[in-house]
């Protein structure tokens, strides 16, 4: 039966998007259901913030980031002490989500690299860690995580696309790598490779909700209930069983963002 499921983390969704008004009670049943005990509400600017954290502190199974998404430009100038301070909410657990994107943005991209900085400032300067978005972009993300010190907070890779070696070297840094319904994907055979080589202990699943339905709800509305989807593919692409890798992912999660024993 499916209370008997192993338990699950979503370690990113975005349930404060529009896709989700007046489906959240549903949606949250489903992940009762479907075993997914937990998920993280992620930041992509702060006017919509109040939304995200609304969430975490309405329900005691989500959490909070705070931070501005690379894609949203007209957001201007982030201040390190401003996110210190929202970050000081016990319900927020990290800091993002921040990077780069040089996919959709164009021209001078210099105000998102200022961005990523001053977002791992704000991380280290609160103890909280990252969530990392790179997209054709992981060799200046890769750089400037190295030069403003990312490794003193770690955090995660989120929704990975990138090589092996990109992995390797976030994880030398002390990052998760985190993967999402494209990992489900019948094209995706070099993320596929990815998925059986990164460690264990540094395993997270996601689902970017309401993004990237995986496999086999491909062209839906994606929802945490089925980051189930993406572990069992991991599992399988690896050869062992669910549990060990629902096992494996909820512990890294509640290691690293440090919240409350999910047991």
């Amino acid at each position: 039966m499916e209370a008997a499921l192993p338990a699950l983390v979503d370690s990113h969704c975005h349930l404060d998007f529009p896709d989700f008004e007046g489906k959240l009670g549903e949606v949250l049943l489903q992940m009762q259901t479907h075993g997914v005990t937990h998920a993280l509400c992620i930041s992509i600017n702060l006017e919509d913030f109040p939304r995200v954290l609304g969430l975490a502190e309405a329900h005691h199974n989500l959490f909070a980031s705070v931070g501005i998404h690379p894609d949203q430009e007209d957001h201007g100038v982030v201040d390190p002490a401003r996110l210190v301070e929202l970050a000081s909410h016990p319900r927020v657990v990290a800091i993002g989500e921040t990077g780069l994107d040089y996919y959709r943005a164009t021209g001078d991209l210099e105000w998102q690299r200022k961005r990523f900085r001053a977002h791992i400032r704000a991380a280290r300067a609160c103890r909280k860690p990252l969530v990392i978005h790179t997209r054709q972009a992981a060799p200046d993300t890769l750089r400037i995580m190295r030069e403003e010190g990312a490794d003193e907070v770690g955090g995660v890779m989120h929704c990975f696309t990138e090589s092996l070696e990109v992995a390797n070297a976030a994880m030398a840094l002390g990052f998760h790598i985190s993967f999402s319904g494209i990992v489900t994907f019948k094209n995706a055979r070099a993320l596929k490779e990815v998925a059986r080589s990164v460690p264990l202990d540094r395993l997270l699943v996601e689902t970017d909700s309401p993004y990237l339905a995986p496999v086999p709800h491909r062209g839906e509305t994606n929802q945490p209930s089925w980051v189930r989807h993406v572990a069992e593919e991991v599992a399988r692409l690896r050869g062992i069983p669910l549990e060990t890798v629902a096992k494996a992912t909820t512990r890294n999660f509640f290691a690293l963002f440090r919240g409350p024993s999910p047991d």
